[in-house]
């Protein structure tokens, strides 16, 4: 027998979206009687607190204008937004598996507008 599952919705989120989404759980779990969060949660919660640099709105801002740009589809603008890649060999390595790479001018771009907010 075997059991198949349906994907019935899937929605892209950054680190910074995640961290907010998380510390409103962490706020609604505090004022419970057993304040105790699963390991997995705790562990989510310190990962997003150390990694995401950015607040919501711009982290959302950025992904955005990212979009914009030719070569950036969603899962990538949403990978660069949580990296902050500075320098082109860092965001080279988002595009490894692409099956095309990106010119230095079109890399300098998506450096630009990542730039404006890191």
């Amino acid at each position: 027998m075997t059991i198949f599952k349906e994907k019935l919705d899937e929605e892209y989120l950054t680190a910074s979206e995640v961290k907010a989404e998380l510390q409103e759980v962490e706020e609604k779990r505090a004022a419970e009687e057993d304040r105790e969060l699963r390991y997995e949660l705790a562990r989510a919660i310190e990962h997003v607190n150390r990694f995401a640099l950015l607040d919501a709105k711009e982290s959302r801002e950025l992904v955005g204008r990212l979009e914009e740009l030719e070569k950036v589809d969603e899962p990538t603008a949403h990978k660069i937004a949580d990296l902050l890649p500075r320098d082109r060999d860092e965001l080279r390595t988002v595009y490894a598996q692409e099956r095309y790479s990106l010119s230095g001018d079109e890399l300098d771009a998506i450096l630009n507008v990542v730039a404006e907010y890191a």
